[in-house]
Parts: structure tokens; sequence; C-alpha cells
């Protein structure tokens, strides 16, 4: 059976998308990794560092689907609203064609960086010189995996944080490179600098937010 392959880069990620999807977890993964049917989630670390560790743990996909959340460029973006890009950019301008994402209709572009952007001046910079609609880290490695093994990739990303914001360097560290959130790191943020809290919260309702939305893209995509 050839699956749909959703590939997230962090744990939460994959584990919410599991949940919305009601996946159940394969049994011995030494990985966040679930499986439904003709539907796969895994996590593959940040800058999908872990894709070709893990990739003999999947199915043969006739989709692969880069899922998960994004940060975003356009001004015009809220919190939980969906980016299914018909291309993906770094910044040098290298571009890559995305597939369609059944059942959902692909526009623009989205950037893959090297670096969380943790300030909203950063995010205006990278508008200018992309107009990318956001930004991630993952998408255009696990495109390029995927088309160099002969599979179509789609791209559907949720806005867990708005242009106007960034994500604050001490609360991104608190992801380990292979995706799993580090409990400790993430307290000692938490309550090691003024207003980290609220920003943590907030980071934490655009990223649910933007797991539904996705979720909900997914699923359309499953029954098309």
């Amino acid at each position: 059976m050839r699956a749909l392959l959703v590939l997230a880069a962090v744990d939460i990620e994959a584990r919410g998308l599991a949940r919305h999807l009601g996946l159940a977890p394969v049994s011995g993964s030494t990985f966040p990794h679930f499986r439904r049917g003709a539907i796969e989630v895994a996590c593959i670390g940040l800058r999908a560092s872990a894709l070709e560790a893990r990739a003999a743990h999947f199915q043969p996909p006739r989709l692969v689907i880069s899922a998960g959340a994004c940060g975003a460029l356009a001004p015009a973006l809220a919190e939980g609203a969906l980016v299914i890009p018909d291309a993906v950019v770094d910044e040098d301008g290298a571009r890559v064609a995305t597939s369609a994402l059944p059942g959902s209709e692909a526009r623009g572009t989205l950037v893959t960086v090297a670096r969380v952007v943790t300030s909203a001046a950063d995010k205006a910079r990278l508008w200018m010189a992309t107009r990318a609609l956001a930004c991630d880290m993952e998408s255009l490695p696990i495109v390029r995996w995927a088309q160099a093994r002969g599979a179509a990739a789609a791209v559907v990303r949720g806005v867990s944080d708005t242009a106007a914001h960034g994500v604050p360097a001490d609360l991104a560290a608190v992801v380990a490179d292979d995706g799993r959130v580090r409990t400790m790191a993430a307290v000692r943020a938490a309550l090691s600098r003024r207003g980290a809290l609220t920003d943590a919260l907030a980071l934490r309702r655009g990223t649910t937010r933007a797991l539904a939305a996705v979720a909900a893209a997914l699923a359309r995509a499953a029954r098309a």
C-alpha cells in the first residue's frame, strides 16, 4: 500500500497531527511515528536532520507532505492561516516546484531557512528579499528528498507566529535537533526571562491553531 507520508520536524507537531487524524503509534518505533491505513505521520527532526536515518521505517509513499507550523512573513497572514505553496525556495533563490495537495489550492512560495527567525525585523527583511508568504526550516530538503526518489511532494503549513512576532531564541532552543522538546530546558526558559512565559503561551496557542488547520487539510487530502 502506497501511503500519504506526512513529515513534521518537531515531536509536538507529529503528535498533534496524529491525534487530529486518529492515527496510532507504530509499535516499537524509537521516534514519534504514527500510522493508520494509508496515512502515516513521522517526526524527522529540525532541518529534516533525521529523515535519512528514519526513512527505512516508512511505507513507500505516493505523496510526501511536509507539514507542521511555519512563521508568517506576509503581514496579512493570521495565526492558523494555511500556507500551501506551489514552490519552495531558499534564501539564495533556488526554487523547487511542489505537487498539488489534493483538496486544496496551492499558491505563492515558502522559503526554507537554516535558522529560527527570531524577530519581526528579521521577518520583514526576509519578506522583502524573497516575497515568500512564510518560512520554515524543513520543507525544501523534504521536497528534494521525495523528488529524488520519484515521489510527488507537497507542502502544507499553518502559521504559528505572525509577521509581527518572531520566535525568541531561548524558546527555539528548547527543541533538540531530533525534534524532541527538552522539558527541563523549556521550564528554565520560561522562568529565566521576563515575558518568556507569555511568549511561550502565545507560541503554544499559535501552534495549536496551526496544527488544527493543517490536520483539516490533510484529512481533505486523504479523502481525495
